[in-house]
């Protein structure tokens, strides 16, 4: 395969500005690709994720083609190339395409859920969740031997309280609930993260799931509205599955599917259809993640097992993942 650069193409960071290892960064392009059996391919404004900004167009220019799993390509034509820092979004034969395998015992655990507190409120209307002692300390003094103390509190929530889980009982009656809940939908799910924040539509429509691999995996939904969590605004204008989106993860064989924002559905639609359709599918649904920014498009390996309960369909979890090796 043949390299073409046009003149006047520009590459906005060169390897004396290189950021942090940390920074991840992506390529914007046009391109043209002729193919040895005939035809040709026009693109413009093509993004894709690149492991350094200092990686050369016959890199770039081998990802774009792997990112399309394009066969008998005899040439490619770069121009307008720029590269700028942007989390990565998981491209095809990129960087942050990791492949399946097991969880990695020395990966880093990052914590994706919300810390619950006492009055706090998580969805508009609903109560917030009470601690109360049940046992103090100090009462419990004389019932150990001396120097011994413990407490005993009492917790009353609504089960939509911080990061929670929904289990298919939660909007069917025969459905599965907290305590019949497989395991296997719930801990060591391969991860892949949906990027969307910044996304000037709401709806996440399955277009924007179209190209990622779900089948027995866990699908987060990246939004970035839990920056609002706790506040008015994080009711306001949310991002949602619709439902064409909820009806292609169902259908792919997704695993579990979150989202960091306020609800999984568009709740100015009463029909809720991506919590029927996904739970009717068994498919549990955990919602008002956070630090979703911290996982990589695929590679990642996610848990968020919900307590025992037998005809309870909605619990909060301790929802975290383990990331991948890095490798030295």
């Amino acid at each position: 395969m043949r390299v073409w650069l046009s003149v006047g193409a520009r590459q906005e960071v060169t390897p004396t500005e290189r950021s942090p290892v940390a920074t991840e960064y992506r390529a914007s392009f046009d391109a043209v690709i002729r193919f040895s059996n005939g035809g040709d391919l026009t693109a413009r404004g093509f993004r894709v994720d690149i492991p350094l900004p200092d990686i050369g167009r016959d890199g770039i220019a081998a990802l774009f083609v792997a990112s399309l799993g394009l066969l008998m390509t005899e040439s490619v034509e770069l121009s307008n190339v720029e590269i700028f820092p942007e989390p990565h979004k998981g491209t095809r034969g990129g960087p942050s395409d990791q492949g399946g395998g097991s969880p990695a015992a020395g990966g880093r655990l990052v914590e994706l859920s919300h810390v619950i507190r006492a009055g706090m409120i998580t969805y508009p209307g609903l109560p917030g969740p009470e601690i109360t002692p049940y046992l103090t300390r100090e009462a419990s003094r004389a019932q150990y031997a001396s120097g011994t103390e413990f407490a005993f509190d009492r917790l009353t929530l609504v089960g939509n309280t911080g990061t929670y889980l929904d289990a298919p009982y939660h909007r069917y009656a025969k459905g599965a609930d907290l305590s019949t809940l497989p395991l296997a939908r719930t801990a060591d799910l391969p991860a892949v993260v949906a990027r969307m924040a910044g996304a000037p539509q709401r709806g996440i429509d399955a277009g924007a799931l179209a190209a990622l691999n779900v089948r027995g995996r866990a699908v987060l939904l990246h939004t970035g509205d839990d920056a609002r969590f706790g506040s008015p605004a994080y009711a306001e204008g949310h991002h949602f599955l619709t439902r064409a989106g909820a009806a292609w993860l169902a259908d792919s064989g997704a695993a579990l599917v979150g989202i960091d924002g306020l609800n999984i559905d568009d709740t100015a639609d009463g029909e809720r259809p991506a919590h029927t359709l996904l739970l009717a599918a068994g498919i549990p649904v955990v919602e008002h993640l956070t630090g979703l920014e911290q996982l990589p498009p695929t590679g990642a390996w996610f848990t968020a097992v919900p307590l025992r309960i037998q005809g309870l369909g909605t619990i909060p979890v301790r929802a975290f993942a383990r990331l991948p090796n890095v490798q030295p």
